[in-house]
């Protein structure tokens, strides 16, 4: 059973995706809240495996509840897919470093959204894809300067190749294919470059992968 908390300040926002996931037999919805604040308490109490949190809300916005639950030891399994809307794309880079695991937009269609859920649930990346196209837009139009004090130098070269796939957004077993192991082996490459980045998650992970300039997206 895939357990969900909604954090949204619009209660027929919350009721509407309350209604398709009170139908699915392998979701259920534990709590509700009505702010970021209330939200990470509700987290804490609930321990969800899926909190859908809206980024733009009173008391605590979603940028600072994702911070806070992703700092907290004990809410390491709760994965955060953050609601948005397609004029935030400012926030979306902030809230992946916060620890957000992805990103859906508001308007997505329903069979769409239960996918989504459940592949959060498995702990995978999730973006949309018009979020993953305005992201990678940002660092082509506007490129960061590497961060300092990353730890690239402790991966191996397999791991490295295995975080560059990642961030191109392949699978673990399009992975595996593609560098010719096993995708079990895959997998522990892809583990053991988030324990050394400190990366929450594999979104992370590829915002690490262009951040410190491992991955440099090509220009149309």
């Amino acid at each position: 059973m895939i357990r969900v908390l909604l954090v949204d300040d619009q209660p027929l926002i919350r009721s509407g995706f309350r209604a398709l996931l009170d139908i699915e037999d392998d979701i259920e919805v534990v709590a509700e809240a009505a702010d970021g604040r209330e939200g990470v308490e509700l987290a804490r109490t609930h321990l969800p495996d899926i909190a859908l949190i809206d980024i733009q809300m009173p008391v605590v916005d979603g940028i600072e509840a994702t911070r806070r639950i992703a700092a907290d030891p004990a809410l390491s399994g709760v994965h955060v897919v953050i609601l948005t809307n397609y004029g935030l794309d400012e926030y979306v880079f902030d809230a992946l470093r916060a620890g957000a695991a992805g990103f859906l937009v508001k308007d997505i269609e329903p069979e769409d959204f239960l996918h989504a859920i459940r592949v959060a649930a498995r702990g995978d990346a999730l973006l949309a894809p018009s979020i993953t196209r305005r992201l990678i837009h940002r660092y082509v139009t506007q490129p960061r300067t590497p961060s300092p004090g990353t730890a690239l130098d402790e991966l191996t070269t397999r791991e490295r190749e295995a975080v560059v796939l990642v961030a191109q957004g392949l699978s673990n077993d399009e992975i595996a294919r593609h560098m010719v192991i096993s995708p079990h082996t895959a997998k522990t490459h892809i583990n053991r470059a988030m324990t050394k980045l400190h990366a929450r998650d594999r979104a992370q992970l590829v915002v690490l992968a262009y951040e410190s300039g491992l991955v440099v997206p090509r220009t149309p």
